[in-house]
C-alpha cells in the first residue's frame, strides 16, 4: 500500500486504536473516535456521551509525559481474506493547538459519528501525523 493510500484510508475511517506509551507498562492501547484534517492533524475527543470516572484520561497524561502515539485502523474480514488491510499513522502530541484546527475537528468529529452532533467534547487532542504505512491483501 502507498502511503496515499493509506492515508486515504486513514481519513475515510473513524474509528481505530490509539496507542500512547504509559510511564511503566508501554504501550496502552485504546479504541478512540477520531477525524483527521486536510493538513495531517488527527483529532482525539475527550467526551461527555460515554460514562468515564474523570475527563482527564490516561492517554492525556501519558501523551504530556510522551508525545509519541500510534493510531492503528484495520480491516478484517473472515470470509475473505484478499479484503484484510490495515493503517498506522505515527503521531505527535501537539498540547497547544490552533482554535482553528480544534474548530475543523470538532466539526469532522460531529460529522463521524451522530452521538457528537452537539459537539459534546470535553477537549479534542491533537495528534499531528508523522509519517503513514499500510499493507493491503490485495496489493
Amino acid at each position: 500500500m502507498t502511503p496515499d493510500d493509506a492515508r486515504a484510508r486513514l481519513t475515510a475511517h473513524a474509528h481505530g486504536v490509539l496507542c500512547t506509551v504509559h510511564p511503566d507498562r508501554g504501550p496502552d492501547p485504546v479504541p478512540v473516535v477520531y477525524a483527521v484534517t486536510d493538513d495531517g492533524v488527527v483529532g482525539v475527543p475527550v467526551d461527555a456521551v460515554k460514562p468515564k470516572s474523570s475527563t482527564r484520561l490516561r492517554r492525556e497524561r501519558n501523551l504530556e509525559a510522551d508525545p509519541r502515539a500510534s493510531l492503528l485502523v484495520e480491516h478484517w474480514d473472515r470470509d475473505d481474506w484478499s479484503r484484510l488491510w490495515w493503517v498506522r499513522a505515527h503521531l505527535v502530541f501537539v498540547p497547544d493547538p490552533p482554535v482553528d484546527v480544534l474548530d475543523d475537528l470538532s466539526k469532522r468529529l460531529m460529522a463521524a459519528a451522530p452521538q457528537y452532533a452537539d459537539a459534546p467534547f470535553h477537549r479534542v487532542l491533537a495528534l499531528r501525523i508523522r509519517s503513514v504505512s499500510g499493507w493491503s491483501a490485495l496489493g
